[in-house]
């Protein structure tokens, strides 16, 4: 296990690319101080990460309904790979907006066992051999946790987390490792986070439990147990607070993420 676990220093470049949760912030409809904030920082689309090696592989966690306004910026060129943590709508509500990317031959997608199943399930223009004209070239790739991947040069561990009762995946890339939509851990998941020295782990809000999201408390005694050095919440909703405010509530090695903020690790 040690060597799948602790395997590789290579430098990488996250871009956290959206930190909301499913309704996004501003949330429709809300007249709050946070979904009326001028800040930037206060602007929330549904969670995706990009991550990057020196060498230049590029992959994306999560493909929300947000994802063409998250790409836009962005160079258009290839993704090695999208990794699905789970089938929930804020996490694959754009793999259709993807299909200009096909001018670079397959788009692949890696997910577990059943969010493979449901993504052929919501999309089934896209598999067959009739296909209708234009959709996007989809490759599925099923995880499995414990399984390690290699996408270039970057070696991914897939790890199950807890939503609530449903399982779904986290990834850990070198030092780094990302985990959203958590409620629980079992231990024996911990082992293949031994050695993480950047974590971005979701957390809903301070207060108010909920049946299947960890609260910023709950995040922070998670980041703990693993020793991160640098820990980064995400998806969160209106109900966090103002940027500023909330911030100011995180504790030493803690911080509030905001979308587009760059981590190097």
């Amino acid at each position: 296990m040690e060597d799948n676990v602790k395997e590789g220093n290579q430098r990488l470049r996250v871009t956290l690319l959206g930190t909301g949760t499913s309704g996004g912030v501003p949330s429709l409809g809300c007249q709050c101080e946070v979904c009326r904030s001028q800040d930037p920082r206060d602007k929330r689309m549904r969670c995706v990460v990009m991550v990057e090696s020196e060498s230049g592989t590029r992959v994306l966690i999560d493909c929300g309904p947000d994802i063409r306004q998250q790409l836009k910026p962005l160079p258009f060129k290839p993704f090695d790979a999208i990794l699905l943590t789970h089938i929930h709508y804020d996490h694959v509500g754009g793999i259709d907006d993807l299909r200009p990317f096909s001018v670079f031959g397959p788009i692949r997608l890696y997910g577990d066992a059943k969010t493979c199943s449901h993504v052929r399930n919501i999309m089934p223009y896209c598999f067959g051999d009739h296909l209708y004209p234009g959709v996007p070239k989809l490759e599925l790739h099923t995880l499995t946790p414990h399984a390690p991947l290699s996408v270039g040069d970057l070696r991914i561990m897939p790890i199950e987390v807890m939503h609530g009762k449903m399982p779904i995946l986290g990834f850990r890339i070198g030092s780094f490792a990302y985990i959203t939509d958590m409620k629980t851990i079992g231990d024996g998941e911990l082992p293949y986070l031994e050695g993480v020295e950047t974590l971005v782990v979701n957390a809903l809000r301070f207060e108010k439990e909920h049946h299947s999201h960890q609260l910023v408390d709950d995040a922070v005694r998670f980041a703990r147990r693993i020793g991160a050095k640098r820990t980064y919440i995400t998806h969160v909703c209106h109900h966090i607070g103002l940027y500023e405010e909330a911030s100011k509530r995180m504790p030493e090695g803690v911080s509030l993420a905001y979308d587009g903020e760059v981590i190097e690790c």
